[in-house]
């Protein structure tokens, strides 16, 4: 494909009416000029496959040309997937029974398919000596379609039993107890740890690992006013700001006043470990975003991503220096 064709089919993608609200609200934030600003989006997506999002939670506006190179747009991180990751097997990953099945060793919690084929004898089986569970529907993302019940919610079976054949079909599991130590971040939500395995053609291992963290919410998801701190793969503690998808920075947790640089995470060696021996079940899915939750007893795997986000590795607070991530998957790869 010759340059101009490619930049002309990238102009053709584009979803003007949002870059035209990106714009104005970034001019609101940096005084530049929306028609600069505009111009200088639509070049970043001719050049770096950058979508507005990316320019705006990347801060591209404030980047020179070199440092716009270390980022990992959306149009690169959907290269990486292709590249990394056979289609064919993403069902082990986006159908969350497979996933429960295949990883089962790390899952390590009792959950059930909540379908039409669902009775009441199964659900009352799998209700018992439970006081709270979560729905999940069978695919999605972003943490959508989550909901939490609590044990007075089913003190009527059948009504219960209808509320989940009408939440379409999903996955009903008990809840994950998180560490106090990770409560003590945040008690709202499980916080877990997004831990992106790669199997690449130069070396192959952990590429990043982000603490992803609740706001009130039941969900961490950074799509539902969650945010994100990146961790030192070394050392298991956080080596930056929190900062969400709004672009706000947070040095301590908004609710619980906990200092978020330099939280230490639990069983962080036991997580790695876990991934590391995770991304060989399944190799024709080379590059994995797990989320792993830590419990008292060590690490659980929440879920595993066949085609991973590629806005937490790229919030502007977590690269003060606007070197992003891309010098970090070059280890891995040629990109």
């Amino acid at each position: 494909m010759s340059r101009i064709t490619y930049v002309i089919k990238r102009i053709g993608k584009m979803d003007f009416s949002r870059m035209r609200a990106t714009a104005k609200m970034l001019h609101k934030k940096t005084g530049k000029s929306t028609l600069w600003l505009l111009a200088d989006m639509a070049r970043c997506a001719a050049r770096y496959n950058a979508g507005y999002m990316d320019y705006k939670i990347a801060e591209m506006y404030r980047l020179n040309d070199a440092q716009r190179r270390t980022v990992i747009t959306r149009g690169i991180s959907n290269e990486i997937v292709r590249r990394m990751n056979d289609k064919a097997y993403w069902h082990f990953f986006d159908d969350k029974t497979q996933f429960n099945q295949k990883f089962a060793q790390w899952v390590k919690r009792d959950w059930i398919k909540a379908d039409g084929a669902l009775t009441a004898d199964a659900l009352a089986s799998f209700l018992n000596g439970k006081d709270r569970v979560i729905y999940k529907p069978l695919e999605g993302s972003s943490g959508q379609g989550i909901v939490k019940y609590e044990k007075e919610e089913w003190a009527d079976p059948d009504a219960f039993l209808a509320q989940l054949k009408s939440n379409g079909p999903g996955i009903l599991e008990e809840m994950v107890i998180q560490h106090p130590e990770m409560a003590r971040m945040c008690p709202t939500s499980v916080n877990t740890v997004r831990i992106a395995t790669l199997l690449g053609d130069k070396q192959e291992g952990i590429v990043y690992a982000f603490l992803r963290i609740g706001n009130g919410k039941v969900m961490d998801n950074v799509d539902c006013g969650g945010m994100a701190a990146r961790v030192d793969l070394e050392t298991g503690t956080l080596k930056t700001v929190g900062a969400d998808k709004q672009g706000n920075v947070y040095e301590k947790h908004p609710i619980t006043g906990t200092p978020i640089i330099g939280f230490r995470i639990p069983f962080f060696e036991e997580a790695k470990e876990m991934c590391l021996q995770a991304m060989r079940v399944v190799p024709q899915v080379r590059f994995v975003a797990w989320d792993v939750a830590i419990t008292a007893d060590g690490p659980r795997f929440i879920e595993g991503n066949s085609f991973p986000s590629h806005a937490v590795p790229q919030f502007a607070a977590h690269y003060p220096d606007g070197i992003g991530i891309m010098p970090e998957f070059r280890k891995f790869l040629d990109i």
